[in-house]
């Protein structure tokens, strides 16, 4: 079992990969869709189509089976479901379960306009309540009395004109918090993922901007603390707590 962590040296290279796929799945998707006369609203097509963040699950697994986790604790295509508190079940993107003790979940989640406000607050909404309902789930023993897991939650935006431009915000009775004042939808989702860490709902929350044009892709990771690598390194430090705790 390896002890310290162990980062691959074409890491950002392997991230580029998994941002390309993104793209090039989306794309496809949409092609196919509009192939077979399917027409969902807007660029519906390529959410409903799903797998396109999957170069980055994949790059997730990757690193967690070199840094010593059993290939057959990990779930990415089935056997994705945890119980909940407020409701029966909730299917993750990625989980680690080991001898049955749940040790770490994954969301991974992205928006591409060019609708961006209904679906901005459809993902928070979303984030927030699958957090709310794991941990009062794991606060009342539904998992045992395991040490608490560690959850992820990864997300991915389209950095172009319409999520950089300022969004209005409208409370006729009340103030709202200084921070949403004029603040972009890309603005919005970084506030969001940090709040996430500052109320620990998530361990550890990536937040990745992308841009597509033909055959240039570009990427960024606005903050550090909400980068790939941390990511990466807060995860890879709750599995190897866990895999050389149990010998």
């Amino acid at each position: 079992m390896i002890n310290s962590i162990q980062i691959p040296n074409d890491l950002e290279d392997r991230i580029a990969e998994a941002v390309r796929f993104f793209w090039t799945t989306r794309t496809g998707q949409i092609t196919r869709q509009n192939a077979h006369g399917i027409k969902d609203q807007g660029n519906r097509g390529a959410v409903t189509g799903g797998k396109q963040l999957d170069g980055f699950v994949e790059l997730i697994c990757d690193l967690l089976i070199l840094n010593g986790v059993p290939e057959k604790c990990i779930f990415t295509n089935s056997d994705l479901e945890l119980p909940g508190y407020f409701r029966p079940n909730k299917k993750w993107d990625l989980l680690v379960v080991d001898r049955d003790e749940l040790v770490i979940a994954i969301e991974f989640k992205s928006q591409v306009g060019p609708s961006f406000g209904n679906n901005f607050n459809n993902r928070t909404e979303e984030a927030m309540g699958t957090a709310l309902d794991i941990w009062t789930a794991y606060r009342e023993g539904i998992f045992g009395s395991q040490k608490a897991p560690w959850l992820g939650y990864f997300m991915v935006l389209e950095d172009c004109r319409k999520s950089n431009e300022p969004v209005h915000v409208r409370s006729p009775h009340f103030d709202v918090l200084e921070e949403f004042v004029d603040a972009s939808y890309k603005e919005r989702y970084e506030i969001f993922c940090n709040k996430l860490l500052l109320e620990r709902q998530y361990s550890a929350s990536c937040f990745a901007t992308t841009f597509c044009s033909g055959d240039d892709i570009t990427y960024d990771f606005p903050k550090e603390h909400l980068s790939f690598k941390a990511f990466a390194v807060s995860m890879l430090s709750a599995a190897l707590a866990h895999f050389l705790g149990r010998h």
